[in-house]
C-alpha cells in the first residue's frame, strides 16, 4: 500500500508539473520541484540529527520506568478491563499481559516499544482464534483501540515541535488528549455495536465513567478560562505531568535499588540508532511531498476543500492542515512529513501548525497497523476491522478541528 502511495505522489507531481508547463506556461515549475527535493533531503537529515539527544533522553527515562516496575503495575491495573471487553480471552491468558503492556506503551507515547508488544499480543490472541486466516472479534477490537491512538504523552509530536523551534512544545498536550479520547471512544462504541459486546459491566462502566469524569472536569474547567489562561494552564499541566512521570520512575527505581544512572545510559544508547534509522523514511516521504507541493497538485486538492468550505459558509484555515489528516490512516511517516511540511510553511505555533500537530496525535495509522499486526499472524480476512478503524479516524480528525478552533482560534 505505502509503496503505491509513494509512487503515486511522484506520478501526480509529474502530471501536475506538466499541466503547469503546457497549460499555464509555467516553465519554472520543474526548477521548483527539483529544489524542493534537495531542500527536503537536507531537512530530513537535520531533523533526524536534532532528534538524537531528545530520543535518547526519553528512551533512557523509559528504561528506568521499566526497571522501576511501574510500567508493569500499570499493565496489571488495566488487565481487568480487557478481560471484559474480550470475553473469548480467558483470564490469565498471556494475551492479557501482552495487550496491557502494549496499551501502557501507547499511553506513554512509546511508539517503538508499542509495536513489538502489539505484534506479540496479536500472536497470543491468534492462539485462541478458531479460524487462523480470519480476524477474531478480540483481534479486531485490539487493533481498533490501537489505531484510535490511546496516548497520554504524545512524546514524538512534542519532540518534533521542540526540534522545529516551538517555545513551548507541550502546549498541544491537552488538545491532543481530548481529540484522541474522542477517537478511542468512537472506535470502542462502533466495534462494540458491531460485535454486540455487553458494555453494561461494572468494570467497563467504571473505567468509562472515570474517563468521562476526567474529560468533563477538564472541559468544565477550561470553559471558565480566557484564551490566554487556557493556553497557560494547558502548558502547565502538560509539563507538570511529564516531570511527575519522570520523578515517579526515578524514585520507584531507586527504592528497588536500581542503578538509575547505568539504566538510563543503557536505554539512551538506543536513541542514536532510532534517530538514524528515521532518516530513510523521512527522506522518502519528505522528498515526495515536497515535489507534490512544488508541482501545485497538493494545493489543487486543498483548493477543492476550500471551495467546499466556502460553499458551506465555513472558515477555511483548517484546510491547510488537512494533508496530515488525509495521510494519517495510510502512513505514520507520511503524516509526520505532512505535519512538518505544514509547520515549515505556516509556522510551528500558527493555527495550521498547531492543528496539524493535534491531528497527528488524534489517531494512529489504521492501514499500517492492520498490515503489520494482521500480517504478523497471517490473517487475510479482516472482516469489520477497516470500517471500525476508519470510523475512529474520522471522529479523531473532526474532534481535532473543533478542539483546535476552541483552543487556538484563528
Amino acid at each position: 500500500m505505502l509503496h503505491r502511495i509513494w509512487l503515486g505522489f511522484f506520478l501526480v507531481a509529474a502530471a501536475a508539473g506538466l499541466g503547469q508547463w503546457l497549460l499555464l506556461g509555467d516553465g519554472d515549475v520543474f526548477q521548483r520541484m527539483v529544489r524542493a527535493m534537495f531542500d527536503m533531503a537536507s531537512l530530513s537529515v537535520e531533523l533526524a540529527i536534532g532528534l538524537i539527544g531528545l530520543l535518547s533522553l526519553w528512551l533512557g527515562v523509559v528504561a528506568i520506568g521499566e526497571a522501576s516496575g511501574l510500567v508493569r503495575k500499570l499493565a496489571n491495573v488495566m488487565s481487568p478491563l480487557f478481560t471484559r471487553l474480550m470475553p473469548e480471552v480467558p483470564a490469565g491468558h498471556p494475551a492479557i499481559s501482552s495487550m496491557t503492556l502494549n496499551f501502557s506503551a501507547n499511553v506513554l507515547g512509546l511508539d517503538n516499544a508499542a509495536t513489538p508488544l502489539g505484534i506479540r499480543a496479536m500472536q497470543d490472541l491468534q492462539t485462541l482464534n478458531p479460524n487462523p486466516d480470519t480476524a477474531s472479534n478480540a483481534q479486531i477490537l485490539f487493533l481498533v483501540l490501537n489505531t484510535s491512538s490511546v496516548t497520554l504523552f504524545p512524546v514524538t509530536i512534542l519532540l518534533y515541535r521542540a526540534q522545529l523551534g516551538a517555545p513551548d512544545p507541550a502546549s498541544v498536550f491537552i488538545p491532543i488528549l481530548l481529540a484522541t479520547s474522542c477517537s478511542t471512544l468512537t472506535g470502542l462504541l462502533v466495534t462494540a455495536w458491531v460485535q454486540r459486546l455487553r458494555l453494561r459491566d461494572t468494570v467497563i462502566l467504571t473505567w468509562m465513567a472515570l474517563g468521562f469524569a476526567v474529560l468533563l472536569s477538564l472541559l468544565a474547567w477550561f470553559a471558565t478560562l480566557s484564551a490566554e489562561e487556557l493556553a497557560s494552564q494547558s502548558s502547565l499541566i502538560s509539563n507538570l505531568l511529564i516531570v511527575a512521570l519522570i520523578m515517579s520512575f526515578l524514585l520507584a527505581a531507586q527504592r528497588r535499588q536500581v542503578n538509575v544512572y547505568e539504566t538510563f545510559v543503557e536505554g539512551a544508547k538506543r536513541g542514536f540508532h532510532t534517530a538514524i534509522e528515521l532518516i530513510p523514511f523521512l527522506l522518502a516521504m519528505l522528498v515526495a511531498i515536497g515535489m507534490l507541493r512544488a508541482s501545485g497538485a497538493l494545493e489543487g486538492l486543498l483548493e477543492v476543500l476550500r471551495w467546499l468550505a466556502n460553499s458551506g459558509g465555513m472558515d477555511t484555515a483548517w484546510v491547510d492542515a488537512m494533508p496530515t489528516a488525509l495521510m494519517k490512516p495510510l502512513s505514520g511517516s507520511g503524516a509526520r512529513a505532512m505535519m512538518i511540511e505544514t509547520i515549515n510553511q505556516h509556522g510551528v505555533d500558527s493555527f495550521q501548525g498547531l492543528l496539524a500537530a493535534t491531528m497527528q496525535g488524534s489517531t494512529e495509522t489504521t492501514f499500517y497497523v492492520l498490515a503489520v499486526y494482521f500480517g504478523a499472524v497471517g490473517i487475510r480476512h479482516t472482516r469489520h476491522a477497516v470500517a471500525c478503524g476508519i470510523s475512529a479516524d474520522v471522529a479523531g480528525i473532526c474532534a481535532a478541528i473543533a478542539i483546535s478552533y476552541w483552543f487556538y482560534g484563528v
